[in-house]
């Protein structure tokens, strides 16, 4: 397995700083069971009045749901660890529990929906809009493109490939569009929106900015329908999030151009501006972009990071359902800020050489990766090649630098 063998590398063996109670996300009382209040709720209470002697051999923590062990584990370095043993389960967990309600999410430009299963967990499902071979057209702006379900699965696995671990989990799943959307959906206009198509399969089409519509419904097979599901991050009212605007965000306009595209100085500027003028942060963007430039997704408008740690924490590389699109072309321009900029961490430049080399290539780890997935093959070979060719210009793009 070269994947084994990539995480046993010493390259992914480097420790993060000692955690204090401090860095953590919640601070857990660890003789707090975990109750499921049977009231009917959709939420769950941690039971103070709960008996304390429990049961030999368990722990409070024992009796977490996977998901909560997922929430707990979050500190300011990492959003799960590196070895982490509680992955299979959450991974088996989003692609089997029984759901139990289906909502639509509000705002976004297409159609997502929040699932919850028995035990108060929540996944958010960004449906199949597309097959694994069928490339964005040519003639499509990137921010009208569509939003794809592998690619959220495939973005998953490739961040933490790179070590960075700043995507939540992802999952693939096959959802059975009468039993757990239609029949158990509490939301109204969701309900109003399903139909059966003149083939004989369930439609349905939700409400959103784009895409919402008869011409666009998702169809299942008859009733079958790929998506992905992603394990949700804390509540904001738990755990609040800062959206940061990217200072290399692109027009979002047919005809203009972006300041950065302009002016080939541009770093200078962002990098004495706050938060970059300082930490980590700018380090932590360019490792997004090389994230970003790898799986071809030009659609990074915003970040976000958790609120408690201030501006000294990791980045949430969150909504990477426009990457894989397009195979055949490189986007040389997602690379902007390494390009200007002409900084890199160097354990991302590191882990970016071996992954380049034969015993450890980025194609193979990945395509190993995806290949436990319940949807494989996630992605179409071509997309696992062009990861190869890409590695070698970002690697090309810092030896410019250093030239330079």
């Amino acid at each position: 397995s070269k994947l084994a063998a990539l995480f046993k590398h010493p390259l992914y063996k480097v420790p993060i700083p000692e955690v204090t109670d401090g860095d953590k996300l919640f601070v857990v009382n660890p003789m707090e069971k975990f109750s499921l209040r049977s009231s009917g709720s959709d939420e769950w209470v941690s039971n103070s009045k709960a008996e304390m002697v429990l049961p030999t051999g368990k722990t409070a923590y024992d009796t977490y749901p996977s998901w909560l062990k997922f929430h707990v584990g979050i500190n300011r370095y990492e959003l799960y660890p590196r070895q982490d043993p509680l992955m299979p389960a959450l991974l088996k967990d989003l692609a089997t529990l029984k759901i139990v309600s289906s909502v639509q999410k509000s705002g976004g430009t297409q159609l997502k929906l929040i699932m919850t299963f028995p035990n108060y967990g929540q996944a958010l499902f960004k449906p199949m809009k597309q097959t694994r071979d069928q490339e964005t057209p040519v003639d499509f702006f990137y921010f009208s493109d569509f939003e794809r379900h592998n690619a959220e699965i495939a973005a998953f696995h490739l961040d933490r490939i790179l070590d960075f671990r700043r995507i939540p989990p992802v999952s693939g799943r096959l959802v059975n569009i009468t039993q757990e959307i239609r029949d158990i959906t509490t939301d109204k206009k969701l309900a109003k929106t399903f139909f059966i198509s003149p083939a004989g399969n369930v439609c349905f089409y939700g409400e959103c900015s784009y895409y919402c519509s008869t011409e666009h419904a998702l169809c299942g097979k008859p009733d079958q329908l790929e998506g992905s599901m992603a394990a949700l991050l804390p509540d904001k009212a738990l755990a609040k999030r800062r959206s940061w605007r990217s200072p290399w965000r692109r027009s979002y306009h047919k005809s203009k151009k972006a300041e950065w595209e302009l002016n080939p100085n541009y770093c200078a500027q962002v990098k004495e501006t706050p938060p970059y003028n300082s930490g980590h942060r700018l380090l932590d963007l360019i490792d997004m972009t090389v994230l970003d430039f790898l799986m071809g997704n030009m659609d990074r408008h915003h970040y976000e990071t958790f609120e408690k740690f201030g501006n000294d924490t990791f980045l949430l590389h969150l909504d990477n359902g426009r990457g894989f699109g397009t195979h055949s072309h490189d986007e040389m321009s997602i690379l902007a800020p390494l390009q200007q900029c002409c900084r890199i961490k160097k354990s991302t430049y590191l882990r970016l050489r071996l992954l380049a080399t034969e015993p450890y290539r980025l194609s193979d780890v990945l395509r190993e990766a995806l290949a436990s997935d319940r949807l494989a093959p996630v992605l179409a070979e071509p997309h696992l090649r062009a990861l190869d060719r890409r590695l070698a210009a970002v690697l090309a793009a810092v030896g410019e630098c250093v030239a330079r």
